[in-house]
């Protein structure tokens, strides 16, 4: 019978920063940045030519390549395989091999829920079939002569791999995953939802485990140039690392990133019985629509405030009252904060809808501004910060922040990472409660809370 408390007792992630959750969490403390030209291939003719990419990563450093039964997975599923093993391990669920499982760990009551985008795309092959295929003279493409050189050219599994729902696959082979499984696409909120969604999985007592997050790259030439038409990325070429600016009046969008990012959720009294360490706890969920537009925003950041509303109400936080220790009622809040004009306006003026005269008392910061946009990465991987903050009592800066706009008048940590033990006053420090927004282009807003955990 489910406790009804969720609890995460691993947590893993590949960013553009590292694929160690300790070595990135001080690579954001000293406000580094992962963005640069991009090296994979060569985009010295994009408007935005470069991106924040991943430092490349051995997968069987993570992971013994007979629980990764894939060799040819793709980049997206060999993110999401090494995060996992790094929350696999660190839960104590089994060996970093898949050859042992804790002995309290039924598989059938271990599910999966992602947030996964789709694979990336073989550009060259793809492109050069496009072409060879195409009747100039009917001004169509000759579908038998696409199939043709599309057999000659593409490969079976490079193919496969850009389908989203193979990463499920992957990580449900390599840990003997049986329980439900799912995969969203729901954007940039995408592996929010996963967890907010896998959360409730667990609270209903469908499974006593679920692997929860996303993974996702689109550091291709074909992920580029769609944002770039949408005029939706950053063109400063002339300074990559400091072309992520949330919430300042100089940004002019945001920079791709990628990556994954993984938690291990479990029913409280489930970790308790086999010995885990509970991290943080999950305490909310909200989950909304702006149902107005399919590329802009809600202007007055409705469907963002009534998500973060519904999560707050979950966990039983008044968000207009202080705490008991005279803080304000959530510590920290992880922006979605893509550096764009609209965004940032408006999910600054979501938080002050919701949190009334206590918004401007709570340090609300930006991550992308250090390792990019990670797309339907980006939640899980934001809010794997969060219970950072919980753990340490430090938060992330808003780097690259110099000149604010007066519409973003919050408090975004601007540039230096900030040790909140004392910041409202003796015996009031610290983080206690934050909160994770993620917010999908189109209006799907997602945001989950998460509190330090404690017994009883």
């Amino acid at each position: 019978m489910a406790s009804g408390r969720v609890v995460i007792t691993g947590q893993g992630w590949v960013t553009p920063l590292g694929a160690d959750v300790g070595s990135v969490w001080s690579k954001l403390m000293a406000a580094s940045c992962a963005i640069a030209p991009i090296r994979r291939w060569d985009a010295s003719t994009f408007a935005t030519n470069f991106a924040a990419e991943a430092p490349a990563f051995e997968l069987f450093d993570f992971l013994d390549r007979a629980a990764a039964r894939h060799p040819g997975a793709g980049l997206g599923a060999r993110f999401a395989l090494a995060a996992a093993a790094q929350a696999w391990v660190q839960a104590g669920l089994g060996s970093h091999d898949g050859s042992s499982r804790h002995p309290g760990v039924d598989p059938e009551r271990v599910g999966i829920y992602l947030g996964s985008g789709e694979g990336e795309v073989d550009t060259m092959p793809m492109a050069a079939t496009n072409i060879a295929a195409w009747d100039a003279d009917a001004r169509q493409v000759n579908t038998r002569r696409w199939a043709e050189v599309g057999l000659e050219r593409m490969t079976l599994v490079r193919e496969l791999e850009q389908e989203p729902h193979v990463v499920l696959t992957h990580l449900g082979e390599a840990f003997g995953c049986r329980g439900p499984a799912f995969n969203c696409m729901t954007a940039c909120a995408a592996s929010t939802q996963s967890v907010g969604e896998a959360t409730h999985l667990i609270r209903r007592g469908d499974a006593d485990v679920m692997l929860a997050g996303g993974s996702h790259s689109m550091i291709h030439p074909l992920g580029m140039t769609g944002f770039i038409r949408l005029t939706a990325m950053s063109t400063r070429r002339d300074d990559p690392k400091t072309a992520s600016r949330p919430f300042s009046r100089s940004r002019d969008g945001f920079v791709m990133g990628e990556g994954a990012g993984i938690l291990v959720l479990e029913d409280l009294e489930h970790a308790l019985r086999r010995g885990a360490k509970p991290l943080a706890e999950i305490v909310g969920y909200g989950a909304s629509a702006d149902a107005f537009r399919i590329t802009d925003i809600q202007p007055d950041g409705k469907g963002a405030q009534a998500a973060m509303r519904m999560a707050l109400r979950h966990a039983g936080i008044d968000p207009r009252e202080a705490d008991a220790l005279g803080r304000p009622p959530v510590q920290y809040i992880s922006a979605h904060g893509t550096g764009t004009q609209e965004n940032d306006a408006i999910e600054t003026r979501a938080v002050k809808g919701v949190f009334g005269e206590q918004a401007p008392r709570i340090p609300f910061s930006s991550v992308k501004s250090m390792m990019g946009h990670l797309i339907q990465a980006a939640g899980a991987v934001e809010l794997i910060t969060c219970v950072q903050a919980i753990r340490t009592g430090w938060v992330p800066p808003t780097i690259n922040l110099h000149d604010a706009d007066p519409e973003c008048d919050l408090d975004y940590v601007p540039n230096e990472a900030r040790d909140m033990t004392d910041f409202w006053g003796p015996g009031a420090g610290g983080v206690e409660v934050a909160m994770s927004n993620g917010f999908g282009f189109g209006g799907q807003n997602n945001t989950v809370v998460v509190r330090k955990y404690r017994e009883g």
